[in-house]
């Protein structure tokens, strides 16, 4: 699979010290599409609840909290997973257990059609996703040069876009769609049950495909031998003050992602009433997803010219701008304000990522479960914005969350990054 060759190119992705990467590198990108599709059916998920259970805006928060909350409690134990087995093993686990959720969604949704029986449902699904991050991110960064681990993982990211755009395409077909007063519940297990048969499909092709192993020591200084001789033995992991921001940089990034995301279709139909939910999903799914995946492509190739940090900052800063433009509610200025967002944050989960695990060496699969931990903040944005929409009365304003999450990225691009 791997094939050495003896004038490798030095511009090069995916080849390091000869041998090529590009198999497992794809491999490897297809598991971002589909957490990608998991997380982005949430977004319609959200209002659907609200719409069939009565319940309200900062209770149907509770849908990200499950998702969310289960990274927080599986990160830990990833990271644990993936030291002792591996890369290849760890990734095989998470492919199950995210099956099994999937699959749970048919009798919660044909015979429970309770909101307790999917948030369980959502929180499998989400053990099964943290594996899933908490390998495939730090591999991207090792499948070639580490000068270019933040291109690599923004490319791999791209496809996590892709995954966006399809999610709420096929749910708000699927889930909205259903309006011929039917069984509401009924229409929710059909995508997921879809997605748990592609989900085993993929861990089976992984059973049959070999993947290398690669020591993130040596890949940090050549080889292991390079890495023996030349690197003394690293102090404690929390000792790394640029690891430590990114954990808290990656949270409050996915908290204004999902905050964005939760309530994209209350805004849109709240700010123009004349679209309906369906319309807001569509527009979610071409227009903001649409935006997402061409930013992290082109963000990939910008990183040729532009360091990864400053990238960072800057689009952090314009979305700082365009969140202010969304509180002032000026109609469809605000909703186009909402979807260029998109575009800029588009490089910051992966960019944070390979950020926070640069240099770190023998640590590199502890610190990736923790800044993965660090996705918890999608489960504390949406309820909090819910409750601020709820008592408020004005969906805009609880996106001031969004702008004060977006400000303190652009200080980790500006200063935070840096090893100390």
């Amino acid at each position: 699979m791997n094939t050495p060759t003896t004038n490798a190119p030095k511009s090069s992705l995916v080849r390091l010290n000869g041998t090529s990467y590009l198999v497992p590198f794809i491999l490897v990108t297809s598991l971002f599409f589909l957490w990608g599709f998991a997380h982005s059916l949430l977004d319609v998920l959200n209002k659907h609840f609200q719409e069939i259970l009565g319940i309200s805006r900062a209770e149907s928060g509770l849908v990200q909290a499950a998702l969310y909350g289960g990274y927080l409690i599986m990160a830990i134990p990833a990271g644990l997973i993936m030291n002792r087995f591996g890369y290849k093993k760890g990734i095989i686990l998470g492919l199950l257990v995210f099956a099994i959720g999937a699959f749970l969604f048919y009798p919660a949704a044909t015979y429970v059609q309770t909101f307790p029986s999917f948030l369980i449902c959502l929180f499998i699904i989400a053990c099964g996703l943290t594996c899933l991050e908490t390998a495939a991110n730090p591999y991207t960064t090792v499948l070639g040069p580490s000068k270019s681990a933040a291109q690599r993982i923004n490319l791999s990211q791209s496809f996590n876009g892709l995954g966006w755009i399809v999610g709420p395409l096929i749910g708000g077909l699927v889930i909205f769609g259903n309006t011929d007063g039917g069984d509401q519940f009924s229409s929710l297990a059909i995508p997921y049950v879809g997605v748990g048969f592609l989900v085993l499909l993929v861990a089976i092709f992984f059973i049959r495909t070999p993947l290398p192993e690669i020591s993130e020591h040596a890949h940090a200084h050549g080889s292991e031998e390079a890495a023996a001789a030349t690197v003394p033995e690293k102090k404690s992991l929390f000792q790394y003050r640029h690891f430590k921001l990114a954990i808290l940089t990656q949270f409050l990034y996915v908290a204004a992602q999902t905050g964005v995301n939760s309530f994209f279709i209350n805004y849109v139909t709240e700010e123009i009433p004349s679209i309906s939910n369906q319309d807001a999903a569509l527009i979610l799914s071409f227009g903001g997803m649409g935006l997402f995946m061409i930013g992290r492509l082109s963000g990939s190739f910008i990183m040729r010219y532009v360091k990864p940090n400053v990238l960072l900052a800057a689009y952090a800063i314009a979305n700082t701008v365009l969140m202010l433009t969304v509180l002032l509610a000026l109609g469809w200025v605000s909703i186009v304000a909402l979807f260029v967002t998109y575009f800029f944050m588009s490089v910051m989960f992966p960019t944070i990522f390979a950020l926070g695990i640069r240099d770190l060496g023998r640590h590199t699969k502890k610190a990736s479960s923790y800044i993965v931990m660090g996705v918890a903040g999608g489960a504390i944005c949406p309820m909090l914005m819910g409750y601020i929409a709820d008592i408020t009365g004005s969906m805009a304003i609880g996106f001031s969350i969004p702008l004060v999450c977006f400000a303190a990225i652009a200080a980790y691009g500006l200063w935070g990054y840096k090893l100390k």
